[in-house]
């Protein structure tokens, strides 16, 4: 036997409508503007949902190297934490504390030279785009340190890369005012010529770029041989030419395919390395790290303090507020898949 109730006449009966039946969706929205009149939950999810299934699907999408596929166990970490914003330091302690594991994961996955109670000096980002921006940032202000110490002109800053690299490169060489010094590729041989790269140094290079894993096909440049060559050349001109190395695809691939190959910290002139959390850190879009090789090697200037929430806080970053969620997947891929025989 069914039982019903009929609802009374003065009920609202929006909530038997159909999503699709309903007056809300008779209509077209605006499409540059905001509607004038609200509209149930329901007609709002349905017309949105409906818009994104034009869009491609995620899993089949390798365009960017970008994960698209995670544990639901580490799915509900991540919807459990959406709301925290990441800045509120002193709310969120434990968030942070996850994001300084993580940095001192990395930095010891990539051989910084760290003593057995120092702490690593990184910072967690949106992107490899940003952890280059902030990278290019110190470099450009120890070389200006540097050239106002020694009484020289410091308004012509340059960096060295090859033709290969991303367009984030390009980014900052134009937003923050470097000239950007390419190694042009040649056939049969697409990524930077170590001896070319280092040729194009002079006084002004604020710092040589390598690639380990370039976004054309994937191919590891050879940071050893760079790191040597450039040691030659700065014990010949008296300069301390640095190396950047952009590992945002071969980050997470090369400590654990090819654990003898030198291209991180075990070189002398290798002072910052970014890695990309949300290519094969196996993290959802939006995670990057910078690691410095040394606090030396990150200008205390370029770190600011606020204080909005009571305690100290020191950030460097190019923007403020932020998600959790994607800090707190990479500490979970971290203690998940990662073994500790590679450290």
């Amino acid at each position: 036997m069914v039982l019903s109730h009929a609802a009374s006449a003065g009920s609202s009966d929006d909530s038997v409508h159909s999503t699709f039946a309903s007056r809300y969706v008779r209509a077209s929205l605006p499409r540059f503007r905001m509607p004038e009149n609200s509209i149930p939950k329901e007609a709002a999810y349905q017309i949105i949902n409906d818009e994104l299934m034009l869009d491609g699907n995620p899993r089949l999408n390798l365009a960017s190297f970008v994960t698209t596929w995670m544990e639901p166990e580490c799915n509900k970490l991540m919807m459990d934490s959406i709301n925290k914003n990441y800045v509120d330091m002193d709310e969120y302690p434990v968030t942070t504390e996850l994001q300084n594991r993580c940095v001192n994961m990395i930095a010891h996955l990539f051989n910084a030279p760290l003593g057995e109670t120092e702490t690593a000096v990184g910072v967690g980002t949106v992107g490899s785009s940003e952890a280059i921006m902030l990278a290019g940032l110190a470099f450009k202000r120890r070389w200006q340190n540097k050239m106002k110490a020694a009484g020289k002109p410091c308004d012509k800053p340059n960096i060295v890369t090859g033709a290969n690299v991303q367009v984030c490169w390009e980014k900052f060489a134009r937003y923050f005012e470097v000239e950007l010094k390419e190694v042009k590729l040649s056939e049969g041989y697409y990524v930077m010529d170590p001896e070319k790269a280092v040729e194009m140094v002079d006084e002004n290079t604020i710092c040589v770029a390598a690639i380990l894993g370039s976004t054309l096909n994937g191919e590891f440049e050879d940071v050893k041989m760079l790191n040597d060559l450039l040691v030659k050349k700065n014990e010949e001109t008296g300069w301390d030419t640095p190396i950047h190395v952009d590992a945002a695809s071969g980050g997470f691939i090369a400590p654990f395919l090819y654990p003898e190959l030198e291209w991180d910290f075990r070189l002398p002139l290798v002072k910052s390395i970014n890695v990309s959390g949300h290519k094969y850190g196996l993290v959802y879009a939006g995670i990057g790290w910078c690691i410095w090789r040394s606090k030396e090697d990150l200008p205390d200037e370029l770190i600011f303090h606020i204080n909005y929430l009571g305690a100290d806080q020191p950030t460097f970053t190019l923007n403020f507020s932020k998600g959790s969620s994607q800090v707190i997947a990479q500490y979970y891929q971290l203690i998940r898949l990662v073994t500790t025989s590679v450290f």
